[in-house]
């Protein structure tokens, strides 16, 4: 992504996020895209911090010097709570979007998918199904094995 696109966030995106005194703080584009590979590798806040700190691909992708010291884990939960107010998460969302619909990394208005969910349910419920009917096939196979004049007394033509 880096090499198509130098940076997917730059701190003006989040200007009306920060007061304009202060001391100067972490990137909040550098944040933003910390928190974007935390979410693609489910890591934990304290993982994140550490892959910062630690792993080179991390560090390439932030564009960061390979000396960084990287940051406290605790700015993320406060960076995500920045941006939980108001409708920052989305227009977050159309500045990536857009940026990586310029850069060809996405397409725009293309086919949209649904949510799976209710589609995996269906499969699993499909698959308990096929288990039960296999069991019920082994388990009477085995009592015919053993016993298959018990079992014709039990087993009518309508019981199939």
């Amino acid at each position: 992504m880096r090499d198509r696109l130098d940076e997917l966030f730059v701190d003006e995106d989040f200007t009306d996020w920060y007061p304009e005194d202060g001391r100067p703080g972490l990137s909040p584009a550098r944040l933003a895209l910390v928190s974007v590979l935390q979410y693609t590798e489910n890591l934990t806040d304290r993982q994140a911090a550490e892959a910062v700190r630690c792993r080179l691909d991390w560090k390439y992708c932030l564009g960061l010097e390979l000396d960084d010291a990287g940051f406290d884990f605790s700015v993320l939960s406060e960076f995500r709570d920045r941006l939980a107010e108001g409708d920052r998460a989305d227009r977050l969302l159309a500045v990536m979007v857009e940026r990586l619909a310029a850069a060809g990394l996405v397409k725009r208005r293309g086919r949209v998918r649904t949510d799976s969910t209710h589609v995996l349910a269906a499969v699993r419920r499909l698959n308990r199904g096929e288990l039960v009917a296999e069991t019920l096939r082994v388990a009477l196979e085995g009592l015919v094995a053993h016993g298959e004049e018990w079992l014709a007394g039990l087993i009518t033509a309508d019981w199939g």
